[in-house]
């Protein structure tokens, strides 16, 4: 089968399911994945971003699995188109027509009368053909615009489709876009597993019922797929180890204690160390992503152990994603742009914040930030104040010391003014630092413009 077969092939497909025939860039993805090119390699070829082309890329394999009723993605579209002409050759044969009148080129187009290869849960002799995956995406949140996280992007789908990890962990201070990036990952790469699952544990649900949904998922996903099949509950390690399953799991650091130092479980929530060990150690095909302001204590302490555990930390947009969000805001042109952008450390909800009070208030708040100030509006305040109700009375008393200070500060400084034992001062800063709340720089500490603002006004009794 020539490359031109598979393009008009793929063309009837695509039109049989959407009735639009292959766009220009997803004809160059069919032609860059049979040459065996990379997403970046056709990205490069078509003048485009790496994170377009994947995502018509996985809207393609998605379209084309639907219409074949068979898993289709791009390391296995080659093989597929091969065994689908020597399936039509052989549906046509049976029907008493002769092969040499078979014309996959020919100018029709009206979609082809293809047979199903792989009906849902039929086996072949090599391995388990799926339908589209069972995806329950009903907690995950619709956040909008998404401003560009190539390199993330990349990283992320690296250590899920390539690397196998089993436990990553996305953190980095509030309003940092942890939530956006993983609901743009899931749309991109949900289509590659069986299950994928969006859990959020803003109501801090028990181990037993955060499992007890899983398991009921997959056994009504089973049920469907299997009605005659009287399917029972397995443990939740079982359905990881027998799909491919993708699990998120927003806003993690509910689970864990306020008051204390990052990533101590909550009383009653300690059978969450348990299940975190058992996705680290045990054999499996599945990835849990955990997104949050803190991340278990194991995470971290594993991570440099184990390839298969990973956390990254999201920090800000750089300037041409941030000025994405001035643009949408009509700040396009404001003075200063880049400066405020830097100031807010291109955090996307502090910048979304100052770029409200801006509209609303007009051209004298834009004359205040000429003068270096530190705007806090109101919801932003909210979204600190949260975070800061978590942080334990050593964190908050090291803080306080840090604000006061114009330049980074030395361990040694620290002890001498804060009159804490050497052991104590280290691990608050560690948790601090998991907390992504301060910035070291070498052996010296610093806190951001912002935060140092904040806790100006959170705690004046201290400075």
């Amino acid at each position: 089968m020539n490359l031109k077969e598979v393009i008009k092939l793929a063309d009837e497909l695509v039109f049989a399911r959407t009735g639009k025939h292959l766009s220009d860039l997803q004809e160059m993805i069919l032609r860059g994945t049979w040459d065996d090119e990379d997403y970046k390699e056709i990205a490069n070829g078509v003048h485009r971003s790496e994170d377009r082309v994947r995502e018509v890329g996985m809207e393609l394999w998605q379209i084309l699995s639907q219409e074949l009723g068979e898993k289709v993605s791009k390391s296995n579209f080659r093989s597929t188109m091969e065994r689908l002409q020597i399936s039509v050759i052989s549906h046509l044969e049976q029907h008493h027509n002769k092969i040499g009148s078979f014309n996959i080129c020919g100018e029709s187009r009206h979609p082809p009368d293809i047979p199903n290869l792989h009906p849902p849960n039929q086996e072949t002799s090599n391995t388990k053909q799926t339908n589209i995956s069972h995806q329950n995406l009903s907690e995950m949140p619709d956040l909008g615009a998404f401003y560009d996280r190539t390199p993330e992007l990349a990283t992320l789908t690296t250590w899920i489709l390539q690397q196998r990890c089993r436990l990553i962990a996305l953190t980095g201070i509030s309003g940092i876009g942890k939530t956006t990036l993983a609901v743009q990952l899931v749309q991109q790469i949900k289509d590659e597993f069986e299950y994928v699952i969006w859990c959020s544990l803003e109501s801090s649900p028990t181990l037993d019922e955060f499992q007890h949904k899983l398991i009921e998922f997959f056994l009504q996903s089973e049920k469907l797929d299997s009605p005659a099949t009287n399917q029972k509950p397995l443990p939740l390690i079982k359905y990881l180890q027998k799909y491919r399953c993708l699990i998120v799991l927003d806003d993690v650091h509910n689970l864990f204690s306020k008051v204390e130092l990052a990533g101590k479980f909550k009383r009653g929530y300690e059978e969450y160390r348990s299940l975190f060990k058992q996705i680290e150690k045990l054999y499996h095909q599945s990835c849990f992503l955990l997104i949050g302001w803190e991340q278990p204590k194991q995470v971290t302490q594993i991570e440099n152990q184990n390839m298969c555990v990973r956390t990254l930390q999201l920090t800000g947009l750089d300037i041409a994603a941030a000025r994405e969000i001035l643009r949408d805001y009509g700040l396009a042109e404001i003075d200063n742009g880049e400066e405020l952008i830097h100031r807010y450390e291109g955090n996307p909800l502090w910048i979304k914040s100052v770029a409200t009070l801006i509209k609303e208030l007009g051209g004298c708040v834009t004359k205040l930030l000429l003068d270096d100030t530190i705007l806090l509006p109101e919801d932003l305040q909210d979204v600190l104040e949260e975070q800061f109700d978590r942080l334990s009375e050593l964190e908050k008393q090291i803080l306080s010391l840090l604000a006061k200070e114009s330049e980074p500060v030395n361990l040694a400084k620290l002890l001498e003014n804060g009159r804490m034992r050497s052991t104590d001062l280290l691990n608050a800063l560690q948790s601090l630092s998991r907390r992504c709340l301060i910035e070291q720089q070498g052996s010296f500490y610093t806190l951001s413009p912002v935060l140092r603002e904040y806790i100006k006004g959170l705690y004046p009794d201290r400075l």
